[in-house]
């Protein structure tokens, strides 16, 4: 792996004043694996809450990692907080059917005329 490739599967280091843990710009396939095992010991602290405002390049395997840390963090009585989701990643999760299991109610909630 390359290191240009490299740095964009490292999350960032916590950031803001609720120390969300920073997933990194990119989330595929390739690389989810690697970044899941970088964001469990996030489960550990005292808040739950992950930033997704870096999340650029991505598939469903991001959709895959964002479950797996609701269900682990679910298992141990706590929730996970998803924060800063793209409109892009939010209609994936909507087109999943996991957007309000994963952000509560969706983005868009308008009703039909």
């Amino acid at each position: 792996m390359n290191e240009a490739r490299t740095a964009a599967v490292q999350p960032a280091p916590a950031t803001g004043a609720g120390g969300a843990f920073a997933l990194p710009a990119e989330v595929t396939f390739a690389h989810a694996r690697a970044v899941l095992e970088r964001a469990l010991p996030a489960l550990a602290g005292e808040g739950l809450a992950f930033d997704l405002s870096a999340c650029m390049h991505f598939d469903s395997s991001l959709i895959g990692v964002l479950l797996e840390l609701s269900r682990r963090a679910s298992a141990s009585g706590r929730r996970c907080e998803f924060v800063g989701a793209s409109p892009n990643l939010r209609k994936l999760c909507g087109l999943y059917g996991v957007e309000s299991l994963l952000f509560g109610a969706p983005a868009d909630t308008r009703t039909a005329p």
